[in-house]
């Protein structure tokens, strides 16, 4: 069994994919993955369109300088609903009645503890930043079934959202390329540890 520190340690960004098709299953564990992320306030906002016909993936390609999608298994459009905030109250209930904070140490009537996500902009940023957590999940269940993937935020969002007839309440975040790998790429210079802790206190 691989243990989840070697998935993390093995992930590349894969740019390079064979011309192969993975299976409906497989697909379905890579949402499943997803489905299962942590999300505030439990909002669950991320959602899937599935690119898997070549016209899809040619369609999209249009939409990013990165062309090499085209030869991905999968390539998921993966969005933020941008309505699911308006659900932040039962989604709040659901985690009462389900005891998700008896006997935890928390003041509700600290002021810091009002919501302070208001405009369209920190919505957006909000949602967005849950949806990055579930793609990282099928990232790394990827990594898992022997594929590669990649995260693409280099797109012209107008034109997905013309092309997948996307109304104005969902919102286009990530678009990502699974399939089959056609290169091995050497880990990356990644930071010593000593920078990334600003300090300890």
């Amino acid at each position: 069994m691989v243990e989840l520190s070697d998935i993390i340690a093995s992930r590349r960004s894969i740019r390079k994919f064979r011309e192969e098709n993975i299976s409906a299953d497989t697909v379905r564990l890579l949402l499943d993955a997803a489905r299962l992320a942590p999300s505030g306030s439990n909002l669950q906002p991320t959602r899937f369109i599935v690119a898997q016909s070549p016209a899809a993936k040619e369609a999209l390609s249009r939409c990013t300088p990165y062309k090499f999608i085209v030869k991905a298994s999968v390539v998921f459009v993966c969005c933020a609903d941008l309505m699911t905030m308006k659900s932040r109250d039962r989604r709040i209930g659901e985690l009462l009645k389900e005891g998700a904070f008896e006997g935890v140490d928390m003041d509700m009537n600290d002021p810091s503890a009002v919501n302070p996500i208001i405009d369209e902009e920190a919505i957006k940023a909000y949602l967005t930043m849950n949806v990055a957590i579930a793609v990282e999940h099928i990232v790394l269940k990827a990594v898992d079934l022997g594929l590669g993937s990649c995260w693409l935020g280099r797109f012209d969002r107008d034109k997905v959202n013309e092309y997948l007839a996307l109304d104005g309440s969902i919102y286009p975040v990530v678009l990502l390329p699974v399939g089959h790998p056609e290169q091995s790429p050497k880990a990356r210079p990644r930071f010593a540890l000593d920078k990334l802790v600003l300090k300890t206190i």
